[in-house]
C-alpha cells in the first residue's frame, strides 16, 4: 500500500536557518515543529526530510559532521514521540548541475524508488522556492 508523506525542508522549517549548520551547540529547533509532526503523524502521513547541504561540497563540513547533527536531530524527534521515515540529502553546490538538489526532483525520486510513496496525496514544506 502506498505511503502518503510529508516531505520537510531542514534548515529554516525544523530548525531555525544559522548558514551551513554543522554542530549540535548550533541546532534551534523551531517553535511548534514537533506539534505539526505529530499532527501530520496522527492525520496518517509519514515523514520524510529533504535537505540541501551544500556545506558539504564547498568543504565547510564533512558528510560524517552531517550524519552526527542528524542522528541527534532524529534521536530529538524520537524522544517526542515523532517518527521520521528517512532523511535524504544533496551535498552539491547549486552550481553543481546535479539532479538531486532541490528544487529538482532528485531526492523525491529517491525517496519515491525506496518506499511506495503515493505521491499525488504527499506534501513538501519549505522555507523558500530554491
Amino acid at each position: 500500500m502506498s505511503k502518503k508523506i510529508v516531505f520537510i525542508d531542514r534548515d529554516g522549517v525544523i530548525n531555525k536557518e544559522v548558514g551551513y549548520l554543522h554542530k549540535i551547540i548550533d541546532f534551534e529547533f523551531i517553535d511548534g515543529v514537533f506539534d505539526a509532526c505529530l499532527y501530520f503523524q496522527k492525520l496518517g502521513y509519514d515523514l520524510i526530510i529533504i535537505t540541501n547541504q551544500s556545506g558539504i561540497e564547498r568543504g565547510y563540513y564533512s558528510k560524517d559532521d552531517f550524519h552526527i547533527v542528524n542522528d541527534w536531530m532524529i534521536d530529538q524527534f524520537e524522544k517526542q514521540g515523532v517518527s521520521i521515515l528517512d532523511v535524504f540529502f544533496c551535498p552539491h553546490k547549486p552550481e553543481s548541475n546535479c539532479d538531486c538538489r532541490k528544487p529538482k526532483p532528485g531526492m523525491f525520486n529517491q525517496a519515491n524508488n525506496k518506499y511506495d510513496i503515493d505521491m499525488g496525496n504527499s506534501w513538501m514544506i519549505g522555507d523558500k522556492e530554491t
